[in-house]
């Protein structure tokens, strides 16, 4: 079935999402029954597709917090973010078609990424790598929103784009350092009783 996902995304990409079925089964190396037999509407088709790519976006995060510091983690998810969104390619079209078959796409896509994303936030701001105030959820529709231009084929600018929103939450970032140098200014300049 991975195989015939992969193969659809990569038709829809080429050829937009009304190429015919038998280019999908032949790029996958099946027959057309097979495409039908699990997908029976083409919706069911682009719906596995997104999902499957929102699962991967949600699940690289663990992996790249575990290997990597946490404002690392947090700009290379982004970027992979930046991904997700760009292959979407070929799919805008149907996903804001308004057919109500893509309904549940947006809570989906918000549902398994914002807690990722937070999780990565969390741990970038505990370092001290980025600021305390910033929301996963806007932060995310931020990203994905500057991200779209990558799906009209510049993916270097949208990967700019998002890098420099990046960039952005870490001016204010409390390192423990300077939090520590807060608390003793702080400490200094409070009103003594006598």
């Amino acid at each position: 079935m991975d195989a015939l996902l992969r193969a659809a995304m990569a038709v829809f990409a080429a050829s937009g999402v009304d190429a015919p079925v038998r280019e999908i089964a032949e790029k996958a190396g099946v027959g057309v029954g097979t495409v039908y037999r699990h997908f029976p509407q083409r919706s069911d088709l682009i719906k596995a597709i997104v999902r499957q790519e929102v699962d991967a976006c949600a699940e690289a995060a663990a992996g790249l917090a575990a290997q990597h510091a946490p404002g690392e983690a947090l700009a290379l998810w982004m970027q992979r973010l930046v991904s997700f969104v760009t292959t979407k390619r070929g799919l805008g079209a149907a996903l804001h078609s308004g057919d109500p078959a893509y309904q549940s796409l947006p809570d989906y896509f918000l549902g398994r990424l914002i807690p990722a994303l937070q999780s990565l936030l969390s741990a970038a701001a505990a370092a001290g790598a980025v600021r305390a105030d910033v929301e996963a959820r806007e932060l995310l529709l931020a990203a994905a929103r500057l991200a779209v231009p990558g799906s009209d084929g510049d993916v270097t600018q949208a990967r700019r784009m998002v890098a420099l929103l990046v960039d952005g939450l870490r001016y204010g970032a409390i390192t423990p350092a300077n939090a520590a140098l807060q608390a003793k200014k702080a400490r200094r300049n409070s009103p003594r009783c006598s």
